[in-house]
């Protein structure tokens, strides 16, 4: 029998009593349970106590919740939800429909949304065209990043692209993501001279761990302070949605403005990963003592 509670850190491990339990409920709803164990770890610190302490009552809750909410998500997209299994060699490498990148990300990703203005590419099946795994790539954003990046490494912040988005489906075969990224690399490279730098953001907090970005020889090369995670009526909102969606991000404003409505975590969350990965040549390793940590 598990204990009545647990720490958000029990979790996150692949092979958790939580993790079971989520391919249970996954099972139970015809959800695939990948997506809904990342998406239950999402919003799992809304109910946690400031020591990360939670009960299982509120994980099944979470589980149901994120459960219904996703089942609702997939079937929106019946006809995008690739069935059939093929071998990683018989997927074919394509820049994808930005319309349908748009559905998928914003129905199955965890964040629920596309990143505007992305160019988009997937491996999709050889026979009926249905992307198995997609990406997007996107210009850098996050100003602090790119500041570290050309201060430390010399890349100017225009010369860098994001993977923003990324997803694969319960059908993709082993090593689909990093393969993925590898045919991205070499995509940027011929079609897009001028940029020499790719990265990303890697969440811990949703059992993410950078094996994909770490097999297609990308390196972690600085981690960033979390914050809060932010919510609005129980639904997980990234400080962009908030932005478009509210006209701010205060805390303050959203909680005199709404109330019980707006509520953001208060246990200790772990801090994000950046890997990065140039275009040309080799990427540097930066040992893990020598990487910057940055404020956010």
């Amino acid at each position: 029998m598990p204990q009545a509670t647990l720490l958000l850190d029990d979790c996150r491990a692949h092979d958790s009593e939580f993790a079971e339990r989520a391919r249970k409920a996954a099972e139970r709803n015809q959800v695939e349970p990948r997506a809904l164990i990342v998406r239950t770890l999402l919003h799992v610190p809304r109910v946690a106590k400031r020591d990360g302490r939670l009960r299982w009552g509120q994980i099944e809750t979470e589980l149901a919740r994120c459960a219904a909410e996703l089942r609702a998500d997939q079937a929106k997209l019946a006809d995008l939800v690739p069935q059939a299994t093929f071998k990683l060699q018989e997927l074919r490498f394509v820049n994808y429909d930005g319309r349908l990148a748009e559905r998928i990300f914003t129905h199955l990703h965890y964040l629920r949304s596309a990143r505007p203005g992305s160019l988009n590419y997937a491996l999709v099946d050889p026979v009926y065209g249905q992307p198995v795994s997609l990406c997007s790539v996107s210009p850098l954003e996050w100003k602090r990043v790119g500041g570290q990046i050309t201060r430390q490494f010399g890349v100017r912040m225009d010369a860098v692209r994001d993977i923003s988005r990324v997803y694969s489906f319960a059908v993709a075969p082993p090593n689909a993501i990093s393969y993925l990224l590898s045919r991205v690399r070499t995509e940027i490279r011929q079609t897009m001279p001028q940029i020499e730098l790719l990265s990303t953001a890697v969440d811990p907090n949703l059992g993410f761990t950078g094996s994909s970005y770490l097999a297609a020889n990308w390196h972690r090369w600085m981690t960033i302070k979390p914050r809060p995670y932010l919510y609005f009526d129980r639904g997980y909102m990234s400080p962009r949605q908030l932005r478009a969606n509210f006209q701010t991000t205060n805390v303050a404003e959203l909680r005199a403005t709404f109330d019980t409505r707006f509520e953001q975590s208060q246990a200790p969350l772990l801090d994000s990963m950046i890997f990065c990965c140039r275009t040309r040549g080799e990427t540097e390793n930066v040992p893990e003592g020598l990487q910057r940590r940055l404020h956010r």
